[in-house]
């Protein structure tokens, strides 16, 4: 996760106690549980700390470690587990689905209420050839082995990246999926999905979206102007809300809008880099919140009324051996300690922590540059870069990468595809954009130096939106399609207009020079 959002000259906010007791008694709300801290509390006591202390009544997990999954058993709390994405290509077969079934669900399941299967994580940014052919084919077979096994009430499904979606940017009615994964990958699938009854899981993330102008965008202030979609003449004051409704737009055009979706990702930090605009414990805080309250309080979204979305939190601690930015060991609810972050109505009981006084609301949107435009380039980069080292998830690690073009995308496809970064966010590591410009509309120092810059602009370049098969190439992370829609009363701009397209002779000299600094 990289931070977005201008430097602005820091203020020290004293600190003040609040006891507050929580408004979400009936909330169902789940975590991610990450391990990558040299200090987090051992499986046991964070099964116990969450069943007796905390609203939260599920977690999902990046692997299938014995010690984790065992942690749960009869704490009532459901657990989504992981499957490698190295195990992919086995799980597409019988015998390969039934032994994984046998050595990964049978020794826990039902002590402990496993309630998904997740194949591998953000497979599509991978733009390994071997794992997207085989994902389909594998969630079927360790479907029917769930079901062999005795197990049909585990669901199995895949998380996603927005850059799944074909327009980088744009309004959420006129989203639909890359060309040739659409028909290839995405309809087989859905259709699983819809006679399983299980979810489509997207990770979508505004903090990787939003610029100092569109803050209180990303976290759904009230009062903000809004954006409109002229497609659908709706005004959309809530990011998370465009980036949703775009994933249902781009399944809607395959048939497929009646199909449940999860939120396997989604999150703000509490920290980042000293003056970034946007990030603070408050913050943090007031995203959840909204979260919490949109994923449970069956509100739905404008072309969503009255769903609710089974949706997990990135994440549960602060991860202090994460890579990366500030931003990326700081996306946690609780501390190692188990102590509260900051307060979103998930403790049982009255709890107090520390919390600075919330910012004052975000300036109104004057155009659709504001809204919705992309960073500038270098940014875009570091924005690829640091949702490449996001996922320090467990599943990812396990498998490997291919650069060989998956079929049946055009070749230019595979080396960006799902990778295409959205004015609205993707995982948790994914960062928002580092060259974001301040309040005072000028552009900030990026945090990282100018030989990472350069490199991950010539990693990463970008192509013109107009070929809406391109992206953002972001390794194993990708960045979501910009599913922002113009501000309210303005024009939209085109897709083509919001990236910045890089000559492949200046990508060529920034890589020269990137690499002899």
């Amino acid at each position: 996760m990289a931070p977005q959002g201008g430097h602005a000259a820091a203020v020290l906010l004293p600190f003040v106690f609040l006891l507050i007791s929580s408004p979400y008694a009936a909330t169902a709300i789940g975590v991610n549980y990450g391990t990558k801290g040299d200090n987090l509390p051992p499986p046991s006591k964070v099964a116990s700390f969450l069943a007796n202390r905390t609203r939260i009544d599920r977690v999902k997990l990046f692997d299938t470690s014995p010690d984790m999954v065992r942690a749960f058993a009869g704490t009532g709390i459901s657990v989504v587990v992981t499957a490698a994405n190295g195990d992919i290509p086995n799980l597409s077969t019988k015998d390969g689905a039934a032994a994984w079934v046998s050595a990964n669900i049978s020794p826990y399941y039902p002590s402990t209420d496993i309630s998904l299967v997740a194949v591998g994580n953000e497979i599509m940014a991978t733009g390994d050839k071997s794992l997207i052919t085989n994902l389909v084919p594998a969630m079927r077979a360790l479907k029917a082995a769930l079901v062999a096994a005795g197990y049909p009430k585990i669901r199995v499904s895949t998380p996603h990246a927005l850059g799944i979606l074909a327009a980088v940017s744009g309004p959420p009615s006129a989203s639909r999926f890359r060309d040739g994964f659409d028909r290839a990958v995405f309809a087989p699938m859905l259709a699983f999905h819809r006679q399983t009854s299980s979810p489509f899981m997207v990770n979508p993330y505004p903090y990787f979206g939003y610029n100092g102008d569109t803050v209180g965008y990303a976290l759904a202030r009230p009062g903000y102007p809004g954006v409109l979609d002229p497609g659908t003449g709706i005004t959309y004051t809530s990011m998370f809300e465009a980036q949703m409704d775009a994933v249902y737009s781009a399944m809607d055009k395959l048939g497929f809008g009646d199909v449940e979706i999860a939120v396997g990702e989604t999150g703000w930090p509490s920290k980042a880099e000293d003056g970034q605009v946007g990030v603070s414990a408050a913050d943090a805080a007031e995203y959840n919140r909204y979260l919490i309250g949109e994923a449970a309080g069956g509100s739905g979204t404008p072309l969503m009324p009255k769903r609710t979305f089974e949706t997990y939190i990135f994440s549960l601690f602060n991860e202090n051996l994460k890579p990366g930015p500030v931003a990326e060991r700081n996306f946690g609810l609780f501390e190692a300690d188990l102590t509260p972050v900051y307060d979103v109505g998930l403790m049982k009981d009255g709890v107090v922590v520390k919390t600075a006084p919330a910012p004052a609301p975000a300036a109104a949107v004057a155009s659709s540059a504001e809204a919705g435009a992309p960073e500038p380039a270098a940014a875009k980069a570091q924005n690829a870069s640091t949702a490449a080292k996001k996922h320090d998830k467990e599943a990812a690690a396990a498998a490997p990468v291919e650069t060989a073009a998956p079929e049946p995308a055009p070749a230019s496809e595979a080396d960006d595809d799902d990778s295409s970064p959205v004015a609205s966010g993707t995982s948790p590591s994914e960062a928002p954009a580092e060259g974001a410009p301040t309040d005072d509309g000028k552009t900030p120092l990026l945090f990282i130096t100018v030989r990472e810059t350069l490199t991950n602009i010539m990693l990463f370049g970008y192509v013109d939106a107009t070929d809406q098969d391109g992206g953002d190439a972001e390794g194993s992370t990708e960045k979501e399609p910009d599913a922002t829609p113009a501000p309210a009363g303005a024009a939209s701009a085109a897709a083509g207009d919001l990236l910045v397209p890089i000559s492949s002779m200046l990508m060529a000299a920034l890589s020269s020079l990137a690499l002899n600094m």
